[in-house]
């Protein structure tokens, strides 16, 4: 009776938005009975609705190591696998949990994603499984008094723009709707504001469609247009950025997976990836014809995306790749990562083990313009107005004479917090002014929304 008074009392604070006393009643339950199932599983999902991956982590495994055969903790562990990139991992505890209920929904839902991005066969039989009769989800609201409703608009084929971390739950009831699976003749659940989330145009081509359709019925502000997202798959935004001064942008032709050998003009070294992949995934360097078939072999997918390699390296051989955000019409610097290799990530890039780069990533989260130039910044006002995004980003380099190089502009690009360590102070402060910006485009977003509201009912 102890422990079940200590869940409930744990539970009501988690209702009420009292994250820390909350996490601090699961531990004491823990305390007690450090397998506890619901304890386990309750201060992981509280942990992640915090951006507390690891903790959340830490808290799913324990509860899969302790209670193998619960179905939830499985699907629970593999989105948070799923978030970090780990893909197989996140695949095999799908599976677990098919093994245990092969009916599941999220089961079959998160192993369609998994399928997708290992280039696999039958991810589109677990979509319809995961998702026919189930497009339409209202998530729990944390807030007091009335939450401002939210209509988020995602595809369930992925390629979506990690949003959980800046829709606030305490202020927003969020119904999420995945476009592909909705029924356009279906009334759309009441809303202030939209935000859509379709971010990968390459990949979510359906669901930005169907999304566009959706949305003739609503009067409601609109934070990325479909249409907008939708010009920016990888090919035609290359060039069209291409055309625009102080841009340099890759020339990326598509080609069916049967054409590739025996295309024309091909230039090498270039970068062979499949449209709709992301932090690097199934993006090869190919340095001559003669490895072309072997590279195009590993890759998946019927179309592959040939891409002229722009290279990125500084004096010191280096290479840069910068990160800045476009937030309702403002450039807000994110990250610099800089990489001996030429495929550049921040997550694998050598920040942590080299205070001279980190002291350079600082002066340009400190000064970005001054950092860039005159030249640079310009190029980036001119994509952001060709972009016509309100929330969008864009990787690029700088070239000798103050261009950029872009390797891509849209809508996907994630913010994420910094770790927890001390070196990474200098960055916490550019990575909260992004996170506010949008979140005071939210605020003013759902504020047009209601006004409008309000005057058509009167």
């Amino acid at each position: 009776m102890e422990i079940l008074e200590a869940l409930q009392h744990a539970r009501a604070l988690a209702r009420c938005a009292e994250d820390e006393g909350a996490k601090q009643a699961y531990l004491e339950v823990l305390r007690v009975d450090p397998t506890n199932l619901f304890a386990l599983n309750e201060l992981g999902t509280l942990a992640l609705a915090g951006g507390f991956r690891s903790a959340a982590r830490t808290a799913y495994l324990q509860a899969v190591r302790h209670h193998p055969g619960n179905k939830i903790v499985r699907v629970n562990l593999a989105n948070v696998l799923r978030e970090d990139d780990d893909v197989e991992g996140a695949r095999q505890h799908y599976q677990a949990a098919l093994d245990i209920d092969p009916d599941l929904p999220e089961a079959h839902q998160g192993m369609a994603w998994a399928l997708t991005e290992l280039g696999l066969d039958g991810a589109d039989d677990h979509l319809h499984r995961g998702y026919s009769g189930r497009a339409l989800l209202t998530k729990p609201y944390r807030g007091t008094g009335a939450g401002v409703p939210l209509l988020m608009l995602v595809s369930a084929r992925g390629g979506n723009i990690p949003s959980r971390l800046w829709i606030d739950d305490r202020r927003f009831t969020i119904h999420v709707i995945y476009a592909d699976f909705y029924d356009a003749r279906s009334a759309l659940p009441p809303h202030a504001l939209v935000v859509n989330t379709v971010g990968d145009a390459d990949l979510c081509g359906i669901a930005l469609a169907r999304a566009e359709e959706l949305l003739a019925s609503s009067a409601a502000p609109l934070i990325n247009a479909p249409a907008r997202v939708r010009a920016t798959a990888r090919a035609d935004n290359a060039r069209r950025l291409a055309s625009l001064p102080g841009v340099i942008a890759p020339r990326i032709d598509a080609l069916p997976r049967s054409q590739l050998l025996a295309a024309e003009g091909l230039e090498y070294p270039l970068l062979l990836r499949s449209p709709g992949f992301h932090t690097g995934r199934h993006c090869v360097r190919v340095e001559s014809r003669d490895g072309l078939a072997r590279a195009a072999a590993s890759l998946a997918g019927d179309e592959l995306l040939a891409i002229q390699f722009l290279d990125a390296r500084g004096a010191d051989r280096m290479s840069r790749k910068y990160r800045v955000m476009f937030i309702d019409g403002v450039a807000y610097p994110l990250h610099l990562a800089i990489s001996a290799d030429w495929k550049v990530h921040y997550f694998t890039a050598d920040m942590a083990c080299n205070e001279r780069f980190r002291e350079e990533e600082r002066r340009f989260l400190d000064d970005m313009e001054s950092v860039l130039g005159a030249r640079a910044m310009a190029a980036l006002g001119r994509i952001g107005e060709v972009l016509g995004l309100e929330y969008a980003g864009i990787d690029f380099a700088l070239a000798s004479d103050g261009s950029l190089l872009v390797f891509e502009a849209n809508a996907t690009m994630a913010i994420v917090p910094a770790g927890p360590e001390p070196i990474w102070d200098y960055r916490r402060p550019a990575i909260e002014a992004a996170m506010r910006a949008v979140a005071r485009m939210l605020d003013e977003y759902a504020e047009r929304g209601k006004s409008q509201a309000l005057h058509h009912t009167s």
